[in-house]
């Protein structure tokens, strides 16, 4: 099984199958123009933009599976995260019509975040958006793994091995 692993953390040092690692800050991302250039391109994401994404998107698409990893920021995603994140649009044509395609529908997603306070009021939103981005993506959510109270990888004990099964039992249904 091929999994990307797409990092959100701008720390790149942070904390049995083939892990395609892309650590989004060693990437040229732009934020979403909102130019609707990639509704107008059907067989491809389409983005006019000249950075990195597209060829992040290809990696995405080849995976069988993929998880969005990104330490809690202010209730949310990084903001390099989120930036890669608005561009998923291009991975969508023909939201809510008859010949609604999704580059990446039905691969398997699941979310990892690590976040210093606690769960509730705090962790609940970041849930929340990658829910949203996953339906409509038409993606199977496999999971979604918050580490609370987690600043340093010496914190996370037991907890990574035991999230780590987690998110392979998800991908594989074992």
């Amino acid at each position: 099984m091929k999994i990307a692993a797409v990092l959100g953390s701008p720390r790149k040092n942070g904390n049995e199958h083939e892990i395609d690692r892309i650590n989004i800050v060693d990437f040229d991302v732009n934020g979403c123009l909102a130019c609707g250039a990639c509704m107008d391109v059907q067989d491809e994401p389409g983005c006019v933009q000249n950075d990195d994404v597209p060829s992040l998107f290809e990696r995405l698409i080849e995976a069988d599976a993929v998880v969005y990893a990104s330490p809690l920021y202010c209730w949310g995603f990084t903001s390099q995260m989120k930036a890669f994140l608005d561009r998923h649009i291009c991975l969508i044509k023909n939201y809510g019509g008859p010949d609604y395609k999704s580059f990446v529908g039905g691969k398997p997603v699941a979310l990892l975040v690590t976040c210093a306070g606690p769960l509730e009021n705090n962790a609940d939103l970041i849930q929340q958006v990658f829910e949203r981005i996953g339906h409509y993506g038409q993606c199977k959510i496999v999971g979604k793994h918050v580490l609370a109270g987690c600043t340093t990888p010496e914190e996370l004990g037991d907890r990574a091995r035991e999230t780590a099964e987690a998110l392979v039992r998800g991908f594989t249904g074992a």
